[in-house]
Order: structure tokens, then C-alpha cells, then sequence
């Protein structure tokens, strides 16, 4: 099918402000059409992308009229870029715009990933109704808990400090070419993202240089610690109402928002506003990053060629996705599951009828030990068993020797700091507690969220806990698969702080978002837990102070409990799945 090419489009928004957009439509007709919206320059849409993204000639080929547009203050858009602001209002007006084009036939849609999915939440909540459908991958509807900080409070740190760096630079090089004196500011933003490790060593947060001087959203993130007012404004979960938009969720096991992924999934198949919207959510996880590669293959684990999203074919899914809700093809999807999940241990993707399953056995994997779990080699027990006896695991956690980050759900920025990453270095470290399983004569399917509670006490008035699941392997490697951090000042809700008394033991439950995973025979399922995942997260100062606003020599090191026992029953919570003839 031949297409029509129009670079810069001018699109007007209501305001004045005038957004530029590239723009492919037939030659001849009225069409569909999807809409990518995007801060990075609209001109990346068209090299490799994203590999979950959809193939972009296939659309093109499937008939469908393509507009790719910079996001307000970026590139070759008008006005002042403010994550998230005015994504809203231009989404709904960029929409309205298309349907008003003589090549359109009323009919929009929506796909991308990472921001690119942000945006299609915040359009499809104003309840546009020329919106038919969005396709959002790795994203989030919750800015606070995914992707600038997390769901137990803690500041993604790394992230952060390398997204700031990397929009900055490049709000710096826009405006110099509109002829603005910004290239000593250019320079140093650039050096910057080149060696952004660098950027999270420096105390205090808040007071990062580069990032400070250049002002703008930086400072009130640092301002906001708390799940409050300012991260509520952009809190779209009570919104949901309004969509009426069924949406095609993609997500990987080891992506930044992959609790963020799930919990829209399911929140949005209970609230959306209208029942195509809520009957219509589809969920796609395989086992993927936040990255470019899409192909399941990591330094310390490979999950076989059926992984990558072009074998499963995600760029045809896309197609018939909005072929059904475009183009009303009520037969684009049959055969098509609501929910798709790759298995990993037996390496497999698998359709599901819904998420969490529904014949999930929610199993407690008891602590305990003799007192001295500290390292892999430690004696920490994980067993389905209670435990008779009373215990405690104790650890000094120093935030100025904090446990070094070692995969997991974050960006791939340097090798093994993303993804499914052996963990012997980490776990032979005194501050970290291992609990393994016995080695196991039967595979154990664990596919749903994970959560740890967990009987604390610590010296420090504040300070954090961090869980991770570890698949223990025959030959002695030890594969991350999800984990979580709680600072303990938000142990009763991230919007309101309560420091600790010391000493005085506390019932947490960290969040450990979720995972697919079959601990196949001679394996051991085991939990590490400490109190730092640095520099994924900023490492807790444990005064109970404004942590971003601290430097080194106010730290304090803390000396952590966990107290396990029939008095004090900390558990691995583990959604176990029993289904012996599927492997």
C-alpha cells in the first residue's frame, strides 16, 4: 500500500502551542491511526526502536495511517517540556486533530513503551472517544511507584539521575539550535549521561550539580519524597474510570514497571469505564528488560530462541489488536488468550484466561536459622514447616558500604546491572541473609506476585529491607527473579512517614512485584534479604532524616534484626502453581 510522507507537520493545541509531527497515510482513502507520542525525537520511531515495539513497515502494510509526534517542549514541539504535565490535554487535542484529517476514517489508536506508554494512559483517561485502543509497553499509571521511586518508598536512583541527565542534555541541545547560549551547559549534560555511575555517588542527592543547576522538574522530585499531593496530581489509578480504550499491556519479568504493568492490568479489567475497555485487557509478559534487545539472552542466563518478542510475534498481535478494535474485526483475536506469560525454568510461553491464575495455592516459606544466616553459606532455612523455635538473623547495614545492585528490574545500563544475574558475589557478603529451600525432588511452578514479611527491629530510627527471590541452580548459580525494597518510615502507607522506636520489632511486608519461574528437580528456591540495592535505589541514611538532603557524614550504620519463630513468623509468601502435567 503506497503512503503519503509529511515531515513537521504543524498540530495546533488548545492553548496556541504548536507540536510537530511526521505523518504516513494512504494515497487514496480514509484510515485507521496509530499515534506515537514521545519526548526523544520523533525520528527514532523510524531506526531499530524498541525491540517490543511493533515493526514499524508492518503497520504501515497493514493499512494504517501513521502519526509520530514530539512531545510539548521537545525537539520540534513548541512550548516547555514538564513530565507529564500537559500530556493530558495534548494527547486528547493531537487526537481530535487526526480525526478532523481527510485521510482519517475516526478511528485512533495508540502503542509505544516506557514514556511512550505513559502518555497513552493520559490520553485514554480524558475519555476521548475517537481513542479505540492503546498498546502500552513497560509503563506506568502511578509516576511515584514506577518509575522515580518505588513501591516501598525508596528513590530510583540510578534511573533518575540518568534520565534527568539524559532529557536536560537534550533540552539543552534544543535549545541551542534555536539559538540560545546553552552549549557549556550542553557539554557538561553530555559528560554527564557518558558517566552517569558517577552521578550516584555524589551526596547529597538533591544536590547533584549537573542536575541541580539545571533546575526544572529535578527539584521538586527531591522536594516530594512521599507518595503526597504533588504525586497524586499525576496518579491516573482513580482515573481509569473514564477509559473506555481496551489496551494491549506488554511487560517483562525484568522490567522497571513490571509491578506497575500488572497492577494496571488488573486494575483497569475492574475499573475501566466502559465493559469493552475492561473485557478487552489483554497482558503480554515475557522475559524481557527495559532495554532495546527483546531477545531474552543475558550474560548469566539465556531463556532459549522461543524469547525474543519477533519469534513469539508481537509485531502481529499489535496488528490484529487493532484490527479488532479499529477496524470492529471482531475475528482479529480468536484464538488470541487475555493473558500470554513466558515460564521460565522450563523456558515456555503459556495462555492464561487471567492474572493472578486463578488455581494460584498461596504457599508461606517460613525463616529460620541458628542465627547465623549471614552470607549463602550461612545457616538460613526457608520451609514450608513453621518453625518451634525462636530466632533472630542479625546484619550491620552501612549505607557508606552499601550492598552493590546486581540485575533485577532496571535500566541495562552496564553489564549486570539488569536482568537475571548471578548473585554469589552479593550473597557471600555478612549483610546479606540467605534462606534457601532443600534441593527439591519435584519442580515447584511459581508464576503470581511475590511478597515477603517480614518481624524487624533495628538500632536506627529509620532504614530499609530489601527481599530478593534467587532460583538456585545445580552447578551453584544463584538467578535473581524478582525482589522489592521497604524503607521503614512507609511500613503504614507511602504518603505519611513514622519512624521507628529502637528496638522494638515491627511487622513489614515488602513488595516483591512478581514472576513466572519453575524451580525445576535440584534446584533450591531461596530469599536474600538485606537493607541496600545500590545505586538502584539511594541508600538509606538511617537518621530519619530528608535522605536526598543528606550527605556521607551524617550516615549512620544500622544494626538490623530479623526475628523469626512462632511468635514472630516471617515468610516468603509464594503463588504456587500445581500443574504437574504442563511440564
Amino acid at each position: 500500500m503506497q503512503h503519503l510522507y509529511d515531515i513537521d507537520v504543524q498540530v495546533p493545541m488548545r492553548d496556541g502551542v504548536v507540536l510537530a509531527a511526521n505523518v504516513w497515510h494512504p494515497t487514496e482513502g480514509e484510515s485507521p491511526t496509530l499515534l506515537v507520542r514521545l519526548p526523544y525525537g520523533k525520528e527514532l520511531v523510524l531506526g531499530a526502536g524498541h525491540a517490543l515495539m511493533p515493526d514499524f513497515q508492518a503497520l504501515l502494510e497493514a493499512g494504517y495511517a501513521l502519526v509520530v509526534q514530539d512531545c510539548r517542549g521537545t525537539h520540534r514541539s513548541e512550548g516547555e517540556f514538564v513530565p507529564h504535565m500537559a500530556d493530558r490535554t495534548d494527547g486528547e487535542d493531537t487526537v481530535a486533530w487526526i480525526t478532523d484529517q481527510p485521510w482519517s476514517d475516526g478511528t485512533v489508536g495508540m502503542y509505544g513503551g516506557s514514556y511512550l506508554g505513559m502518555v497513552q494512559w493520559e490520553t485514554a483517561v480524558t475519555g476521548v472517544p475517537a481513542l479505540k485502543a492503546i498498546a502500552p509497553m513497560c509503563t506506568s499509571i502511578d509516576n511515584y511507584e514506577a518509575p522515580w521511586y518505588s513501591s516501598g518508598g525508596a528513590l530510583s536512583l540510578s534511573l533518575v539521575t540518568l534520565w534527568n541527565a539524559q532529557m536536560y542534555a537534550l533540552d539543552a541541545q534544543r535549545s541551542l539550535t534555536l539559538g540560545e547560549d546553552t552549549l557549556p551547559q550542553l557539554q557538561e549534560l553530555g559528560q554527564a549521561v557518558l558517566s552517569h555511575e558517577s552521578l550516584n555517588e555524589i551526596l547529597p542527592t538533591a544536590e547533584v550539580p549537573v542536575l541541580k543547576a539545571y533546575g526544572k522538574w529535578w527539584d521538586d522530585w527531591m522536594a516530594h519524597p512521599s507518595h503526597d499531593a504533588y504525586w497524586d496530581a499525576m496518579e491516573l489509578t482513580p482515573e481509569l474510570k473514564n477509559v473506555t480504550a481496551p489496551a494491549l499491556n506488554i511487560g517483562g519479568w525484568y522490567d522497571l514497571y513490571i509491578g506497575q504493568t500488572l497492577r494496571t492490568y488488573t486494575t483497569a479489567r475492574q475499573q475501566a469505564g466502559s465493559a469493552e475497555a475492561r473485557e478487552g485487557q489483554r497482558l503480554v509478559i515475557g522475559p524481557w528488560d527495559h532495554g532495546l534487545a527483546g531477545d531474552g539472552v543475558y550474560r548469566d542466563r539465556s531463556f532459549g530462541p522461543m524469547a525474543s518478542a519477533r519469534m513469539m510475534g508481537l509485531s502481529d498481535l499489535h496488528v490484529k489488536f487493532f484490527d479488532r478494535w479499529l477496524r470492529g474485526d471482531t475475528t482479529a483475536l480468536d484464538g488470541v488468550a487475555p493473558v500470554k506469560i513466558f515460564v521460565m525454568g522450563i523456558d515456555q510461553w503459556r495462555d492464561e484466561q487471567a492474572w493472578p491464575l486463578p488455581d494460584t495455592r498461596w504457599t508461606d516459606f517460613h525463616l529460620t536459622s541458628a542465627g547465623h544466616a549471614n552470607t549463602a553459606d550461612g545457616d538460613g532455612v526457608l520451609t514450608t514447616e513453621p518453625p518451634t523455635g525462636a530466632g533472630h538473623d542479625t546484619y550491620l547495614y552501612d549505607p557508606r558500604r552499601p550492598v552493590p545492585s546486581a540485575g533485577g528490574a532496571s535500566m541495562p545500563t552496564t553489564p549486570g546491572f539488569c536482568g537475571p544475574v548471578d548473585q554469589r558475589t552479593v550473597a557471600g557478603r555478612e549483610d546479606v541473609l540467605c534462606f534457601a529451600g532443600p534441593v527439591l525432588d519435584e519442580a515447584v511452578e511459581v508464576t503470581g506476585p511475590v511478597s515477603l514479611t517480614l518481624f524487624v527491629s533495628s538500632s536506627a530510627v529509620d532504614t530499609d529491607f530489601t527481599a530478593k527471590l534467587v532460583d538456585v541452580f545445580p552447578d551453584g548459580r544463584a538467578i535473581n527473579l524478582c525482589d522489592g525494597i521497604l524503607r521503614a518510615r512507609y511500613r503504614g502507607g507511602l504518603a505519611t512517614e513514622e519512624l521507628m522506636e529502637p528496638g522494638t520489632v515491627y511487622e513489614i511486608t515488602v513488595d516483591m512485584t512478581a514472576t513466572s519461574n519453575v524451580f525445576l528437580p535440584g534446584h533450591r528456591i531461596r530469599v536474600d534479604v538485606s537493607s541496600s540495592n545500590f545505586p538502584r535505589y539511594d541508600r538509606n541514611t538511617n537518621t530519619g532524616g530528608v535522605i536526598a538532603r543528606e550527605n556521607e557524614e551524617q550516615m549512620i550504620p544500622a544494626i538490623n534484626h530479623i526475628h523469626h519463630g512462632p511468635s514472630h513468623p516471617s515468610r516468603l509468601v509464594l503463588p504456587v502453581i500445581d500443574r504437574k502435567d504442563q511440564r
